[in-house]
This record gives C-alpha cells, sequence and structure tokens, in this order.
C-alpha cells in the first residue's frame, strides 16, 4: 500500500525550480532519510508532503485513510498552554474517548429507561473495547515517558509555553508529534535544541515505531540507527540509495565515480564516431559513416554527474606554543546553581579535547571559565606561554552582524589580507560571489558559521576553542570541517552533541555525567564503551551480591546504571542467523559484486544506456545488501557466543 506519493511534482520560486519533476513513494514502515544542502529545497518538499504547500506541477497522493503530520520548526501555540497540555494533545482522540466513556457511565447510572440503558451500555462497551485497545490505562505513564525522554523534568511539565524558549516549545511539539503517532511522520530537524541523551532516547523511539516518517536531519549517527533508506535532494532531483547514511555515504561516492567513467567513455566513444564520420562521410566509407551517423543519433547521452560542491576548508597553525596551552586546577562555578565544582584540567599542546553532556550542565560556561573570559569561583584557570587562541562561540558574536563578509573576517592585525584575498578565504569556506557582499546579519544561520570559520582561519591561531561548530552546518560542510580539523597540526578543543564529529576528531573527551565531570581516552564510541563495559561490570557485581544473601534478606542496591542511560547489553539490531550462514551469503554476493564490476569495466557496455543504468542499479542495491550483511556478521559474532 502506498500511503503518500509525488508524481513529478515542479515547484518554482524564482528563475530555478526548486523541484524539477520529483517523485517519490512512502509506503508503511518505511522510515527514509532526506538530506541535501542547505537550500536545497527540502523544507519546501516536506511541506508539499504535508499539504502545507502546494506543487506548480504535478500530482500529490495521500491514501484516504492515511494521516500525515509535519513537524513544525516554528508553529503556533497558545501562551495558556503548559507542557504538559501539549504533549497531551497528541492523544486529543484517546482523551475524548476517556471522556466519553465517563459520560457514558453517568448516563447509564442516571436513566431508568432499560432500553435506552441497553443502548447507552452497547456503545459503552464499544468505547471500554477501543479504550482497551489503545492502552489508555496507561496514557499518562506514556505522556510522562516522552517528555522525560525528550529532556523536560517533572517540574518544567506545568510550565506554559509562553514562559520557554524556541528550543524548548520545539521539543513539547515533537511529544506531541510521537503520542499523536500518525500513519506518516514527517520530522524535520527533530534532533535540534536535544542533547545527546535524548537523541538516543528518540533514535530508540522511532526505530521501533510502526510508522512510516520522512525525517530531515543533519545527524549521520541519528540517520544511521533510525532509517532503512536516504533520498538525497539535489538540483531540483531526487535520487533514492538503499540502507543507512554510511551505506548512502558509501554509494554517493561510487555512483558519482562510477556515472563520470561512463560520462567520460561515452564522451570519447561519440568523439570517435563523429571524427569517423567527418572523415569519411564523402569517401569509399561513406556508407560505413552513415551508418554510424544514424547509430550514434540513436544514442541516449549519458549527463555529467552534478556533484554536491564541498568546501576546501583548512586552518593554519601560528607558531608553537608550551607543553601545555590551558590548565585547571580544582575550579568551581555556579551561575544561579552549581554547574562543576574541583574540575581539573590539563590540555596539552597537539591535543584534540571533546566535550559533551546534558543540555544546561555548563559545558560553554567551563570553555568561558578557561579562555579567562569568566572568573572560577574556586581554583586557578591558566593559559600557557604562546597560545593564541581562536574562539568560536556558538552564538556567533565573533562576526560583525553590520559588516559584510569580507569586513566580518578580517582580523586587526592582518593588514596584509588584501579584499581579494579575504574573498578567496571566503570561498573555501562556501561564502562565494554576491554572498560575500552582503550583510552578516541577513545571512542563514549555516552561512554565518562558515564566515566565523573563516575568520578563524585569518587570525593564524595555534590553539581553536570551538563551541558546537557544526551547528546549523549541512553534511557537505560538516564533512568538509572535520577533514580540516583532522589536517589542522594546533590544538583543539571543542564543545558538540554531534556523535559522529565527537568520533572522527576526539582523541580525549570531557563528559558531564551523574557523577559530575570527568575526563576519558579516546573518542565518544570509547566513551559509551567504556560506560558499557563498567554497567555490566557493575550490574554482575551487584548480581553475584544478591545471590550470596540469605533469602528474604531486603536490598538497597541499583540494579542498573546510576543514570539509566547505558544498556548493560548490546541489543540485537538484526533477527539470530548463524554467522557461518551469513558468511556463505557474503560470499555469494561479493562473487556477482566482482561480476558486476567487471561489467562496468566492460567498453561494449557503454554503447547500451539501458545496460549501464540496470548495472549501476544492480552495483548500488548490491552494496548496500553487503554494508548490511558485514553488520549483521560483525553482531552474530559478538552475541551468538
Amino acid at each position: 500500500m502506498i500511503l503518500l506519493s509525488l508524481q513529478e511534482v515542479v515547484r518554482q520560486f524564482d528563475a530555478d525550480p526548486v523541484l524539477q519533476g520529483v517523485s517519490l513513494e512512502i509506503r508503511p514502515g518505511e522510515r527514509v532519510g532526506l538530506v541535501g544542502p542547505n537550500g536545497a529545497g527540502k523544507t519546501t518538499l516536506m511541506r508539499i508532503l504535508a499539504g502545507l504547500d502546494h506543487p506548480d506541477r504535478g500530482e500529490v497522493t495521500r491514501h484516504r485513510s492515511a494521516d500525515v503530520a509535519l513537524l513544525e520548526q516554528e508553529a503556533d501555540y497558545s501562551s495558556e498552554r503548559t507542557v504538559l497540555d501539549e504533549a497531551r494533545e497528541g492523544l486529543a482522540a484517546l482523551y475524548a474517548l476517556q471522556r466519553e466513556s465517563a459520560e457514558l457511565a453517568a448516563a447509564i447510572a442516571g436513566e431508568p429507561d432499560s432500553v435506552q440503558v441497553a443502548r447507552l451500555q452497547k456503545r459503552f462497551d464499544a468505547v471500554q473495547s477501543e479504550l482497551d485497545r489503545l492502552d489508555a490505562h496507561h496514557v499518562e505513564h506514556r505522556v510522562e515517558e516522552v517528555l522525560h525522554g525528550l529532556g523536560f523534568a517533572s517540574s518544567e511539565f506545568s510550565q506554559p509555553l509562553s514562559e520557554l524558549s524556541g528550543g524548548q516549545r520545539n521539543r513539547a511539539l515533537l511529544a506531541r508529534m510521537l503520542l499523536r503517532a500518525p500513519d506518516v511522520m514527517l520530522l524535520d530537524e527533530p534532533t535540534n535544541h536535544l542533547d545527546i541523551q535524548a537523541t538516543e532516547w528518540l533514535e530508540n523511539w522511532l526505530a521501533n515505531a510502526p510508522q512510516a516518517m520522512v525525517v530531515v536531519s543533519h545527524d549521520r549517527y541519528f540517520f544511521d540507527r533510525v532509517t532503512n533508506r536516504i533520498l538525497e535532494l539535489w538540483s531540483g532531483r531526487l535520487t533514492s540509495y538503499p540502507g543507512n547514511f554510511s551505506a548512502y555515504w558509501r554509494q554517493r561516492h561510487e555512483r558519482v565515480e562510477l556515472l563520470q567513467k561512463t560520462y567520460e567513455r561515452q564522451q570519447e566513444y561519440i568523439a570517435r564516431t563523429e571524427e569517423y564520420i567527418r572523415r569519411n562521410k564523402m569517401g569509399q566509407k561513406s556508407a560505413q559513416a552513415k551508418d554510424r551517423e544514424k547509430k550514434l543519433a540513436r544514442v541516449e547521452e549519458v549527463e555529467r554527474p552534478a556533484e554536491i560542491p564541498e568546501s576546501a576548508m583548512e586552518f593554519p597553525s601560528a607558531g608553537r606554543p608550551g607543553d601545555w596551552v590551558l590548565e585547571a586546577r580544582e575550579i568551581s562555578k555556579s551561575l544561579g546553581r552549581p554547574l562543576f565544582a574541583d574540575f581539573s584540567l590539563r590540555v596539552e599542546r597537539g591535543d584534540s579535547l571533546g566535550i559533551f553532556g546534558p543540555n544546561g550542565c555548563g559545558k560553554t560556561t567551563l570553555l568561558r571559565v578557561l579562555l579567562g573570559e569568566l572568573p572560577p569561583d574556586t581554583g586557578i584557570a591558566r593559559i600557557g606561554t604562546g597560545v593564541k587562541i581562536g574562539y568560536f562561540d556558538q552564538r556567533l558574536t565573533s562576526v560583525d552582524p553590520n559588516c559584510d563578509a569580507i569586513e566580518a573576517i578580517r582580523p586587526p592585525d592582518r593588514p596584509d589580507l588584501t579584499p581579494a584575498a579575504l574573498r578567496n578565504l571566503l570561498a573555501r569556506f562556501g561564502i562565494r560571489g554576491d554572498l560575500a557582499l552582503q550583510k552578516v546579519g541577513n545571512m542563514s544561520g549555516g552561512e554565518k558559521s562558515k564566515v566565523a570559520l573563516a575568520r578563524l582561519n585569518a587570525q593564524n591561531v595555534n590553539v581553536l576553542v570551538l563551541d558546537e561548530p557544526t551547528n546549523h552546518l549541512d553534511l557537505w560542510a560538516r564533512d568538509s570541517l572535520e577533514e580540516a580539523l583532522r589536517a589542522y597540526d594546533g590544538t583543539l578543543v571543542f564543545v558538540s552533541h554531534d556523535r559522529y564529529f565527537l568520533d572522527r576528531l576526539a582523541k580525549r573527551v570531557v563528559v558531564c555525567g551523574n557523577e559530575g565531570w570527568k575526563c576519558y581516552s579516546g573518542n565518544y564510541s570509547d566513551y559509551v564503551h567504556f560506560a558499557q563495559q563498567r554497567a555490566l561490570e557493575m550490574a554482575q557485581t551487584q548480581q553475584v551480591a544478591r545471590a550470596s544473601r540469605p533469602t528474604g534478606a531486603k536490598s538497597s542496591d541499583q540494579t542498573g546504571p546510576s543514570d539509566g542511560t547505558t544498556p548493560a547489553r548490546r541489543k540485537r539490531r538484526f533477527p539470530y542467523r548463524k554467522t557461518e550462514e551469513l558468511e556463505r551469503e557474503i560470499a555469494d554476493k561479493e562473487a556477482v559484486l566482482k561480476q558486476l564490476q567487471a561489467d562496468m569495466a566492460d567498453p561494449q557496455i557503454h554503447r547500451t544506456p539501458d545496460r549501464i543504468r540496470e548495472v549501476t542499479r544492480q552495483h548500488e542495491t548490491l552494496t548496500a545488501e553487503l554494508a548490511a550483511l558485514y553488520e549483521h556478521w560483525e553482531e552474530a559474532a559478538e552475541l551468538n557466543s
């Protein structure tokens, strides 16, 4: 059954269409990730799917019984409605049934007419049956579970939406959407304003939800956990890739490389054929030339692949600091409430330190204390000798909103930088053409972030301190930033909730948890592995302790990790299969893949466009299937023993 479909949809606002003949189908249970660079038209497409915008041409078809809902980023809200009211709105139909059940019970109790009582009783039984089906007896528990999962404290349930920040209101809207559970959930940046713990909770919820969904996000871990198909929107066109984000990222590079080779080989074939026709059109081989001319006219030309532009960001390091660059000794800080106490940290030259934790735990405050912008309440914070710091503030206050981009990145101590040099620098960060002359205050969040990053480049620093640098950046800009920072030979200290970013860059992590601030060696995944092992050891210790107690003895031991965020044992993502069986299937598919690659290398195949497309499609599908099988085998090897 098709719940929602688009057929050759066109949507145009300016000279170039945002959507050019876009087609797609959404079926029950599909979890589709929608990706594309900022400005590609993802939000426009989502609004058309939701029926909030209409195409200029093409057809939008929705199954007559399908409930389709869009998570709006900026929605109207009642100033009187509380967080709890907003969440309960998602279960409005269920609450209406509960009210009807109570009204029917009261009516039955006061009705003297037996015939009328029988009629009311019949309706009451039907309502009760529906309430049982919807598990209405646990409805309040479901509401609280979702609100807690998305990071709301119980004390915040009664707060009016008008008193909340924009991020908190969006989380309340997301809670309403999850409880409503429409047949098709359209989620535009659902992880915005969520910390890592809330994002992981949302991942688990969506991964187990039976509803179809289309999700726009820049969170690559989130896509890997939630999606089973990726749609790439670029230049008004949609390209579909099977599998999760990691499978898509591999396939798109392979696809572009294959299409480029196919295009080049076909162009060579066309050029050779045209040269043959030109030389022999009037000679003895004119018949052969005319025959080739007819064949050439029937060739369906392969388009040159249009790649999404990626910026070549870079950060030069100026000068060599001392052995250590930042140091904190037993520092404490309170801003209305305690944020950290007796915390010590030493950042060595060449270190790459990632910091993460729940929203509001004091990550930005810690950075500002380390940089000397805020004094600690107790303890000492120092900056090392020869240190030149470049600071990326997540509020983007480092770039003057009243200046154009060129002037905004000009450092006062670099008179050698000409306007042309500054424009070239901005271009490496994706700010090109007339955009470089635009006032920063009129730019989008992603554009402002790129200007702020370019300004760091111009400063010639040897220590980069970045506070949520990936906010507002699309997937391609994030990838470029990661590559630039991996190549940076200075010292890096950064706050981020992007787990992929943390994994690629961090050599050490500072984590704010229930036990306070702690420092661990390794990246985010290393920390998660450590936390899981620790939780498992604690559970085993408690199990041994319980087993050694006399029968009937009571225990106050906890049964799991204190913060409740790390599972004691990895859960299966795939159904149980023997590793030997998986290995046989992998070998079979690898053999088929090898044959397809040989077919693609055959020059004869490039003369038949239909065959090219079919082999390319088979190659993409098989590559995604193998990626899933490798992950399945790894899981089986770990958990089957």
